[in-house]
């Protein structure tokens, strides 16, 4: 029967395409959550400085702002800068972030560490009770105090000596912490010493009032920077110190390294992103040495800018960490991120749902047709000579086709079907009449 033979030929099906659309979606959920990793750590090691020294009071801050947004940040005092860094590079150490001034490191040194930025200046303060020229020859012999070791104090100093031709073996080097060398210093049991400190510091602020103990300019500051660019120049005026006796007398220049906020970089975006904003509430606040809003800001020294920090600086805080709690922000981007691609995939499927539909109905009917051109099959071979079992198999055909429940668009195949059904039946019949 030449019109059911055409009738059955279809378009391919569809269903291969529903199966390769539903495995891509597999995968690609699959990938974004490989991408993804693990969510933000609610607990991060961070370590600090000795007890009392600014990077210690700083991250008391800082966990108080982490706080908030209900992640723990859990200080672990040091020596200071050096043994941070040493500290961050060991993955065992459980350390993700740190203070560490410039000078200290470099990329190759550190793969595994990223800046967030410069977050203030951490002025070189020299204080001593002999007076000392540009050269600082009157050192030799002398007892000098410069910060305990795995500090960025005694780093600092011992590049500072050394530049200047002074050999360690001509100096009493001292490893006194900050408050012991300054007890030393004021009674005479030492001839000066190093520090590296914000002006806030009450060390800084007491001896720089003092007349006994005089502050070491850099007049040659300026060559400072220039053979090492991670160093700034900042001029103290005189009398600051303490006005009502003029110290010091006279504008003192001092050198300074500009202190960044290091972190692994397997550290969390979303835990870049609160330090950065807790940066910006600690850091921005104007200074005797700089401006309102002079930091935290996105300059490299020794460690390259991470991505997160750069996005940062140009666009501020994500827009769901602004106006979210963080952990709902945190969920509500990654499940963004995982249905943007699943959307992406159903949108497409739901529309061709309708044309599924169609094409699964055309296929029940098709079923029958097949079923209809095997008996049209064995009518023809039989010549004429068919059975009743063949019209009863043509009854419960037609009756199936009855039962089927099809939409406008298939049901002229169906009455088709059945009056194809009808036309064999009548075909056998008259068959059967004339034997």
């Amino acid at each position: 029967m030449p019109g059911a033979k055409a009738i059955l030929l279809g378009r391919p099906t569809p269903w291969l395409y529903v199966l390769a659309a539903a495995a891509l979606l597999v995968l690609a959920v699959v990938g974004i959550v490989a991408w993804l990793g693990p969510p933000p750590p609610r607990v991060v090691l961070m370590s600090t400085g000795a007890p009392g020294s600014d990077y210690a009071l700083l991250a008391e801050r800082y966990r108080t702002l982490l706080k908030r947004s209900g992640v723990q940040l859990r200080l672990v005092p040091s020596a200071g800068a050096v043994e941070n860094l040493q500290r961050l590079n060991d993955k065992r150490s459980g350390v993700a972030v740190a203070f560490a001034e410039g000078g200290l490191t470099s990329e190759s040194q550190s793969p595994d560490l990223m800046s967030l930025g410069t977050m203030f200046f951490e002025p070189f303060w020299f204080f001593s009770r002999i007076p000392l020229g540009p050269r600082l020859d009157a050192l030799r012999g002398k007892k000098l105090s410069i910060g305990q070791e795995g500090s960025g104090t005694r780093a600092m100093a011992l590049r500072l000596l050394a530049m200047n031709g002074l050999d360690q073996n001509v100096l009493g080097l001292l490893s006194l912490s900050a408050a012991q060398a300054n007890a030393a210093l004021q009674q005479g049991d030492i001839d000066g010493l190093t520090l590296m400190a914000s002006w806030d510091s009450k060390i800084v602020r007491q001896l720089l009032a003092s007349s006994d103990i005089n502050l070491v300019g850099f007049p040659r500051a300026d060559a400072y920077v220039a053979l090492y660019p991670y160093l700034s120049k900042l001029r103290l005026p005189a009398g600051v110190g303490n006005l009502a006796t003029s110290r010091p007398p006279t504008d003192v220049d001092v050198i300074a390294p500009r202190a960044s906020l290091i972190v692994r970089r397997d550290l969390h975006p979303a835990i870049q992103y609160l330090l950065l904003d807790a940066a910006t509430q600690i850091h921005s606040a104007p200074s005797i040495f700089d401006q309102y809003g002079r930091f935290p800001a996105a300059q490299r020294d020794d460690l390259p800018l991470s991505r997160d920090a750069l996005q940062f600086y140009k666009s501020g805080m994500p827009f769901l960490q602004r106006y979210l709690p963080f952990w709902l922000a945190v969920l509500t981007s990654r499940l963004l991120i995982i249905l943007i691609p699943v959307a992406g995939v159903l949108y497409p499927l739901l529309r061709f749902a309708p044309t599924l539909y169609f094409w699964s109905v055309r296929q029940r009917v098709f079923r029958l047709y097949r079923e209809l051109s095997f008996i049209e099959a064995e009518v023809e071979h039989a010549r004429g000579t068919a059975t009743a079992d063949v019209l009863a198999r043509l009854q419960r055909l037609d009756e199936r086709a009855q039962q089927l429940h099809v939409p406008l668009g298939v049901a002229s195949i169906l009455y088709t079907l059945r009056a194809h059904i009808a036309l064999i039946s009548a075909r056998i019949t008259r068959g059967a009449d004339r034997t």
